[in-house]
């Protein structure tokens, strides 16, 4: 039955223009035209074939990632690619790779660190991949507290060289991707020590293999650190140890844009701001962010359409049975993840636009904004990716047992997107970064310093911790103002009930330490409450296309009543809700879950995933999935023959027993 599309039905119900909304998720028409032409690029490459990577075993796996990245890099060249459609090649070809590293980290840690000679030296080699590049921070011992790191960088005046030593077993770089078995260099976070006094980490530009013969040059002890979570996965990276013993280095290999170490070993700052480093950890938290909705938005897809082609009970005298999407508990738990692939998608795209604010803004010396985005990019970043990883195990386990299965796509979406947790800032130290922010903002309220940006709301406290709710029907919590007032006071209160118990601690660090548990909880809702307010903002402007606007009201409506929902203990005691009115926020929801019903298929296809892409015989476009999964099953290499290695040995033995005793 080849060319029968199965969800059909299910796509003649939409109401509203699947063509537009693909260009509202892309973000404009060029950036649809990039991603749609780039995408079927790399589906029609065979080179690019996926579907037999959960069976590989680590060498091989590791191998066939190799030759795919060096076939990416030659279809680059080969085509002459720009920047964004180079990196939406890497995304679309999806395997975890040493290039990640190399474009995401290295390249932009040079950028941000490097002095102009710095880049014009090693940016045209990394640019070439004549060298590549990893990014050499975390240790065994130390991650988030990156202030604790033990590898040092010894100034030597005599040969003013720079001596990079790993003094401790914890000191040994550990978890970098790429540095296992591909890096040729790596920029390495070390303690700068010169004359006897320690300065802090700073970054180094260290080469860690030959590039005649890909050795580990002297002194440097380098490895992979093993098997990872999951199957194929994040386990075509070669996440990497590595260990130094007084390696020596050039002192212009020290990272100097913003601090220098002089001919006679005299520590000094530059007159480049400090903060300016805080520009790149805001753009790859920005990156972060935008791919918390790409992961999501590829679960729910999946999950939606395989919830249209599953049926089970309900058959009346012999009809069919009903589709698992029209039972109200499947609703429930699909849609509020849908509507959320959505709402990070549109928190992304204003990120970026902040991302270009504050670079402006540093560049013209204006730091004002800083420790607001800070905050903010923290925050998103911990809370998109810890609702990213949940919602994907939420959507293996809505596709009942054959989620289960490598090949429904899910196991692997799972396994390689669940330590983005941990990676850029563990979820938990950032939610404590976000509420120090937040306390510090309460105590400046009465000196007249006005809260600006994503904390604006904090100056209006007055009436934040007196106002009350009035919502009247379930209709009112339609209004974007209702709404808006209500994750505002929630989020104000919280942060001002945390403050007052602070103020009863003699020594704040200690009551920190103790509340820290609330403290997360107020950061979360500041950060819920900034993802509702750009929703709504999003539905502000100009969205064209037929109905498409209507749709994201109800997407919008349906992330913000879930969250109410599943928060509604913080709503209600804070006292700025009735349980009447949460009853209606409540009922509200299950009429936009009917709304959202008949357009449910459509608004997945609207994120113009490709079957390659998707990865799932359960997430296929045509629906065609029973044969499909019978078929995969046939390709196991375990059914390449009837009867299995070890029968000789280990059944026939027992059956016919005959089974030896295993004493020797």
């Amino acid at each position: 039955m080849e060319g029968v599309d199965y969800l059909a039905d299910e796509r003649k119900k939409a109401a509203f223009d699947v063509e537009a909304m693909k260009i509202v998720w892309a973000g404009s028409r060029d950036a649809f035209e990039v991603s749609d032409r780039i995408s079927k690029l790399v589906a029609n490459d065979p080179a690019f074939r996926k579907d037999n990577r959960t069976m590989l075993p680590r060498k091989e796996l590791f191998k066939n990632t190799l030759r795919k990245a060096a076939h990416a890099w030659k279809r680059i060249l080969e085509l002459h690619l720009s920047e964004e459609e180079a990196s939406k090649l890497r995304f679309y070809v999806d395997e975890p790779a040493y290039t990640d590293l190399h474009w995401g980290m290295f390249v932009p840690a040079i950028k941000g660190q490097g002095t102009d000679e710095q880049q014009q030296k090693w940016l045209p080699l990394a640019y070439k991949m004549q060298i590549i590049g990893c990014y050499a921070q975390t240790e065994l011992g130390h991650g988030s507290n990156v202030q604790g790191l033990e590898t040092t960088a010894t100034f030597d005046p005599r040969t003013d060289e720079f001596v990079i030593h790993s003094p401790t077993l914890t000191s040994s770089k550990w978890w970098p991707g790429g540095l296992g078995k591909v890096s040729t260099h790596a920029v390495v976070y070390a303690r700068l020590i010169t004359d006897g006094k320690d300065h802090g980490v700073h970054g180094f530009i260290v080469q860690l293999r030959s590039l005649e013969n890909h050795r580990p040059l002297p002194g440097i002890t380098i490895g992979d650190i093993g098997m990872k979570f999951g199957n194929g996965a994040y386990n075509t990276m070669d996440n990497g140890v590595l260990r130094f013993d007084h390696v020596r280095i050039p002192r212009d290999q020290m990272l100097m844009r913003v601090s220098q170490v002089t001919r006679e070993g005299k520590y000094k700052q530059s007159d480049v701001p400090r903060q300016l480093v805080y520009g790149t950890m805001v753009y790859v938290r920005q990156q972060i962010v935008a791919d918390a909705s790409c992961a999501l938005s590829r679960a729910t897809c999946i999950a939606t359409r395989y919830s249209a082609i599953r049926r089970q009970f309900g058959s009346q005298n012999g009809g069919p049975e009903t589709q698992v999407i029209d039972y109200k508990t499947q609703q429930s738990r699909l849609f509020p993840l849908l509507a959320s692939a959505y709402a990070f998608r549109f928190v992304g795209e204003w990120l970026k636009w902040l991302y270009t604010d504050v670079t402006q803004r540093l560049q013209a010396n204006d730091f004002s904004t800083l420790p607001e985005v800070h905050a903010c990019t923290a925050g998103l970043k911990s809370l998109t990716t810890s609702a990213t990883a949940d919602g994907i195990e939420e959507c293996r386990k809505l596709c009942g047992g054959h989620g289960y299965l490598c090949s429904s796509g899910l196991p692997e979406l799972f396994a390689v997107y669940v330590p983005a947790c941990t990676y850029e800032g563990d979820n938990t130290v950032l939610l404590l970064q976000v509420a120090r922010f937040l306390m510090k903002t309460v105590s400046q309220l009465g000196t007249g310093k006005q809260p600006v940006g994503t904390i604006a709301y904090m100056g209006r406290i007055e009436h934040l911790m007196q106002c009350r709710c009035n919502v009247q029907s379930a209709e009112d919590w339609l209004k974007p103002g209702q709404v808006l007032e209500a994750f505002e006071a929630r989020a104000a209160r919280m942060s001002v009930s945390c403050a007052r118990n602070l103020s009863k601690f003699a020594n704040p660090e200690e009551g920190f330490a103790e509340l820290s548990a609330d403290l997360v909880e107020a950061a979360v809702a500041h950060c819920q409450l900034i993802v509702v307010s750009k929703f709504i903002e999003k539905l502000q402007q100009d969205i064209p296309g037929e109905g498409v606007k209507q749709q994201l009201e109800a997407l919008c409506g349906i992330y913000y009543l879930s969250l109410l929902h599943k928060h509604q203990g913080d709503f209600l005691a804070t006292s700025f809700l009735t349980p009447k009115q949460a009853a209606f926020a409540n009922d509200q929801l299950r009429a936009l879950y009917a709304k959202v019903r008949p357009n449910a298929v459509a608004l997945v296809d609207s994120f113009n995933y490709t079957d390659h892409f998707l990865g799932s015989i359960l997430g296929r476009y045509d629906g065609n999935v029973y044969p499909q999964l019978y078929e995969a099953a046939w390709r196991d290499p375990l059914n390449e023959s009837d009867i299995p290695d070890g029968y000789h040995e280990y059944i026939r033995p027992l059956l016919k027993q005959q089974l030896r005793s295993a004493r020797m």
